[in-house]
């Protein structure tokens, strides 16, 4: 299958590190944020606003874009990314969150999930290898298999429930991957590693995952409920357990501290959609906390969102015009927002690549979060 990811450079005063993927698309460094882009679109922004960004890769979900356009109508655009017109690369989530985010709306089995149509209550049903055949359909360059994840808060026998079927799908999706790729479909495919907060279940996961030889390994199941203290035990927990050589991806975080958690415990992959949804409510990062547009404090406030950032929103607009932007509902403010935004994350990681190179990392990490005093909800 030839190496298609490569570690550069580890810190030497902690885990974090940078890389390359080499995926059909084009080389992806890491440690990388990918903006998400549900239906096939990252909201309120143009696929020209992502790649002036700088963007390398994108996530997209297969369970919505299978519901909508469906399958046969990307299909007949040779693909997703001539259908978004999209030349860089695309990670596809399996639908394996929807089973955990619209649990009334579905049933497992060992055979794979029958569920009911968020959008019109039609009946479908998703087999990790039918999955695996979506993505491939889809052009995924990067894809995810079909898992479980467990609630924060779950008994231990639902947690064992769950990773048993993720631990049997994977085996069963790398089958049928293997049958794609040798009908040419040139996407990666990685595992998921699940066990809900129980690190026992967390190392089981883990051995039995690396034990199949993935490409990349997912650390799932975090960020879904529990206190922060709780996510960075089992974050560096479950890190610890995964080799060196392959690309670890957490999926659903988009705080910068915790993104700077996952990237000192040696993570190079993260997505979340909290910078645009956020956006789109008029709450912005800055290099001193995020703040919400809306407050009446800054009606008269004609400063950029942030001094330090050479964002072309920041570039051109006051605060007070964003927030007159916002409280008019006009649909420019959570354009402008939402590229903000992805524009601070993507610069934020940058600037932690530059700092892992120089061995500073930790130093890079601690003086950001000082700054970055203020989280308003």
């Amino acid at each position: 299958m030839g190496i298609f990811f490569t570690v550069h450079h580890q810190d030497t005063s902690c885990k974090a590190r940078t890389g390359v993927m080499k995926l059909p698309h084009g080389p992806v460094s890491t440690p990388v944020f990918m903006p998400v882009g549900t239906n096939g679109t990252v909201k309120a922004l143009t696929k020209d606003d992502i790649k002036e960004i700088g963007f390398e890769i994108i996530l997209s979900n297969t369970y919505h874009l299978y519901l909508r356009p469906g399958i046969e109508v990307i299909s007949a655009a040779e693909g997703l990314h001539n259908f978004m017109r999209w030349d860089r690369n695309i990670l596809t989530d399996s639908g394996g969150f929807q089973i955990f985010s619209l649990a009334p709306f579905r049933k497992i089995s060992d055979e794979g999930v029958v569920f009911r149509s968020h959008i019109d209550g039609s009946r479908h049903v998703l087999t990790p290898e039918r999955v695996v055949a979506l993505q491939a359909l889809l052009g995924s360059d990067i894809q995810m298999p079909l898992d479980v994840c467990s609630p924060w808060g779950a008994a231990p026998k639902d947690a064992v429930k769950a990773l048993e079927f993720t631990g049997r799908w994977f085996s069963r999706a790398q089958r049928a991957w293997e049958t794609e790729r040798d009908k040419g479909y040139g996407g990666k495919l990685f595992a998921i590693v699940q066990g809900n907060f129980f690190k026992e279940l967390r190392e089981k996961s883990a051995l039995e995952i690396i034990a199949q030889d993935p490409q990349g390994i997912a650390i799932g199941g975090l960020s879904v409920g529990e206190p922060p203290e709780v996510f960075e035990e089992f974050l560096s927990y479950t890190a610890a357990l995964l080799p060196p050589e392959k690309p670890r991806y957490v999926m659903g975080i988009g705080t910068p501290r915790y993104i700077l958690d996952a990237i000192e415990q040696g993570i190079d992959m993260f997505d979340c959609v909290l910078p645009t949804r956020t956006g789109r409510n008029g709450y912005v990062f800055t290099r001193n906390g995020a703040f919400a547009l809306k407050k009446a404090e800054y009606r008269l406030d004609f400063e950029p969102i942030d001094k330090a950032c050479g964002c072309k929103v920041c570039r051109e607009y006051s605060r007070a015009y964003l927030r007159h932007l916002f409280k008019t509902q006009e649909i420019l403010c959570s354009m402008l927002v939402s590229y903000h935004n992805l524009y601070f994350l993507h610069e934020l990681i940058r600037d932690a690549r530059i700092a892992i190179g120089e061995d500073r990392f930790l130093s890079f990490k601690s003086a950001f979060l000082k700054q970055y005093t203020r989280e308003e909800g």
